[in-house]
């Protein structure tokens, strides 16, 4: 269930963000997983993989960082770092 609530959150900050821009096709997104945020790149990708399906960000490139510093202050969070669009 975690990682559905990670998900939801991540989609709708996307998805905002994609309106703002005023596009119709995310086509990349960066992430920064925490070290203690229990995921792995290959975790994260199934999970946007699911969230993603029907939406704008469908078939985005992924890009994710691993964390390996549990003192960093966002150690336990998914952090969407920023969003490339079709222009």
């Amino acid at each position: 269930m975690h990682e559905k609530s990670v998900m939801d959150h991540l989609m709708n900050k996307i998805l905002s963000l994609a309106k703002e821009e005023q596009t119709t096709k995310v086509t990349k997104i960066s992430v920064k997983l925490g070290a203690l945020s229990h995921m792995s790149a290959q975790h994260f990708k199934e999970h946007f993989d699911i969230a993603a399906k029907g939406t704008i960000a469908q078939d985005a490139e992924i890009e994710a960082e691993e964390s390996q510093d549990i003192h960093d202050p966002n150690a336990t969070r998914v952090v969407l770092k920023s969003i490339d669009v079709a222009s």
